[in-house]
């Protein structure tokens, strides 16, 4: 199968049927170290790829840039190198007073208030995560004793809109856990495409305003940030491994 033009990957590249898709390039090199083997495939613009093994699982690993217009072009060229299975390992703000820094949303929904599903169907098309994973995630969050929370997500396409306090203030008083800007994108098209889709978003802001603002508040932030970013790839690992040997069964 030919090069994929902007992930720069083809089906020869890799043969895994798993995928963790997280935002930010740097993040790939932080799953590597989860990884037994990894092997950086190359980078393209935003997409920045490699591959490895957990447990004997063959597992690629590509960054998708920030929004859904790009999480969509990662996803239609994955499926052309033969990805069946994708889980996002993305970032999000609070929109619950109880989520703090470090915990794990669990997206089994997304309200799709961005502009990419709108392009592959109506806004009446539901944004919903693949409901095994889902659940094989939810079970691996109890085993591994992981702080996580499972319900709905907002995506949205900018955090600079004129009434984002506003908007936050709306989605939050209907219960909707966080916002990020991909999981909708990666949930509609990933099901209009016939793949199995997950997505873990680690709380990075807190609702209603940031931790306090000394140094040494901000530090700690940050160390739970990083906590909840291993948390997240430990549990979409664990996660891929039980789903493949429940394939083998």
């Amino acid at each position: 199968m030919s090069l994929q033009p902007h992930i720069r990957l083809s089906e020869s590249s890799t043969g895994a049927q798993y995928a963790l898709l997280p935002g930010d390039p740097q993040r790939v090199d932080r799953i590597a170290q989860f990884l037994d083997n990894p092997e950086l495939l190359g980078q393209n613009r935003e997409f920045r790829s490699l591959r490895g093994w957990y447990r004997g699982v063959e597992i690629l690993v590509v960054s998708t840039g920030i929004g859904g217009p790009s999480t969509a072009i990662a996803i239609e060229e994955l499926r052309q190198t033969g990805i069946k299975t994708l889980i996002r390992i993305g970032s999000c703000g609070a929109l619950q007073d109880f989520l703090v820094p470090g915990d794990v949303v669990i997206a089994q929904g997304a309200v799709a208030d961005e502009g990419t599903s709108k392009t592959y169907a109506p806004a009446s098309y539901p944004a919903c995560a693949d409901p095994q994973l889902t659940t094989l995630l939810i079970q691996q969050a109890k085993q591994l004793q992981i702080s996580a929370f499972c319900g709905l997500v907002r995506s949205h396409d900018s955090f600079y809109t004129d009434h984002e306090a506003a908007l936050d203030a709306e989605w939050s008083a209907r219960g909707i856990l966080g916002a990020d800007m991909e999981s909708a994108a990666l949930m509609v098209v990933g099901s209009l495409r016939g793949l199995r889709t997950a997505s873990l978003l680690n709380v990075v802001v807190t609702h209603n305003g940031s931790l306090d603002s000394s140094i040494n508040d901000f530090v700690q932030q940050d160390a739970l940030c990083l906590q909840g970013e291993a948390h997240q790839i430990s549990l979409a690992l664990h996660a891929i491994y039980s789903d493949s040997q429940q394939g083998e069964q």
